[in-house]
């Protein structure tokens, strides 16, 4: 993503006839490659995004936090810097594979993806030629990577395997976060600037449809419980549920908060994590009943998220240069301190190893990796 500011410049350009014409004629697309006739998939109503028959499933893995956690001075300690290549400019997203324990990151004013194994702590490999990377998702079922690449207006697809791009799916004006409907294999992408959610073919890697949401995009999310996209359309103040079988918008979820952008869900424990640019808010969503049950402040210009579902705890990147830390139980949030760093706006989690992943761009001069744990680990 971009900084609100740069963002909210954009506007007015979007303002502009041709700008106009072109998200008219995506409207049109998108209707036309909508899929009416199929029976839908996404449970989601007007008041819930969870299935009145679901009920979690059990777990030996998850490992309960404590139950007075006390916030702590320092929440993480460095386990190593690995230097990155390129220049000494912006990241973006990144994406860990679990299966094979790469972590895919977005450098995206350097140009390229860099690939890391998260286990040995070091760099496997660096791929050129993705000027403006934004998100970026590992696809392990299709032995995939997708990357939105905003300088080309396109998706680039990766083979995990041999690191060559083997397609590249044009359409959107600004391509963002991407996320993974797994039973209709297909890609959703935020298209930030061009209002609308572009889907792709997991199979055949093509174009089949534009979802309009009726603002700019910010991220977007898949959840298994409820089988439905969830977009932030982050000018509307609100959350969105699209259907991935038929492609069109079950229900629109307003937040009390300033441009919505970056969010994670915990599906386990029904719960949405929301965070605003506008005025530095943290939402926690329930997703049973589709309310805000708690309202956080947080540093400056918050972006990406990351859950450590094993331990429970919440990691928020800002733009401020502060990744703020929470400790999640009984679906309420405690602060467990903040970690300092400069241009510290993207993080990555490994729930296995509990190691957190927050790319600098710019330490003495270099960018590189800082591969991080709790202390108590």
């Amino acid at each position: 993503m971009i900084p609100v500011s740069t963002s909210r410049a954009r506007q007015e350009i979007l303002a502009s006839g041709i700008v106009r014409v072109g998200y008219v004629a995506a409207m049109l697309v998108a209707t036309a490659l909508s899929i009416p006739g199929q029976n839908s998939a996404c449970s989601a109503t007007g008041g819930s995004m969870t299935p009145s028959a679901w009920s979690a499933p059990s777990s030996v893995s998850a490992i309960a936090p404590p139950k007075h956690a006390m916030p702590l001075a320092a929440p993480l300690r460095v386990v190593v810097d690995i230097p990155l290549p390129g220049l000494a400019k912006r990241f973006d997203y990144q994406s860990f594979d679990s299966t094979t324990n790469r972590l895919f990151i977005s450098h995206m004013r350097g140009d390229r993806l860099d690939v890391i194994d998260g286990r040995a702590g070091k760099l496997v490999a660096s791929l050129e030629g993705f000027p403006g990377a934004t998100g970026v998702l590992a696809v392990p079922a299709l032995h995939k990577v997708y990357v939105s690449v905003t300088d080309r207006h396109q998706v680039a697809v990766v083979d995990d395997r041999t690191f060559k791009t083997i397609a590249v799916v044009t359409g959107a004006e600004f391509p963002d976060g991407i996320a993974y409907a797994p039973e209709e294999r297909q890609l959703f992408v935020s298209d930030e600037h061009g209002g609308v959610d572009l889907v792709i073919d997991g199979t055949t890697d093509e174009r089949i449809g534009l979802v309009p949401l009726g603002g700019e995009a910010g991220n977007t999310h898949y959840d298994g419980v409820s089988h439905c996209m969830l977009v932030a359309v982050q000018t509307r103040n609100e959350l969105l549920a699209i259907d991935p079988r038929t492609r069109r918008i079950v229900a629109r979820y307003p937040m009390s908060c300033d441009h919505p952008h970056g969010f994670l869900i915990d599906e386990r424990d029904r719960l949405a994590f929301v965070t605003c640019e506008g005025d530095a808010k943290l939402l926690v969503l329930d997703l049973r009943i589709m309310r805000t049950t708690a309202t956080l402040k947080i540093p400056d210009d918050p972006d990406v998220l990351a859950f450590d579902s094993g331990l429970h705890r919440l990691y928020i990147a800002c733009e401020s240069g502060t990744l703020a830390v929470f400790g999640e139980r009984d679906g309420k949030l405690t602060s467990l301190g903040e970690y300092r760093a400069p241009h510290a706006h993207t993080v990555a989690v490994d729930p296995a190893t509990h190691r957190v992943y927050l790319p600098l761009q710019d330490i003495g001069g270099k960018p590189l990796l800082r591969i991080l744990e709790p202390p108590e680990r």
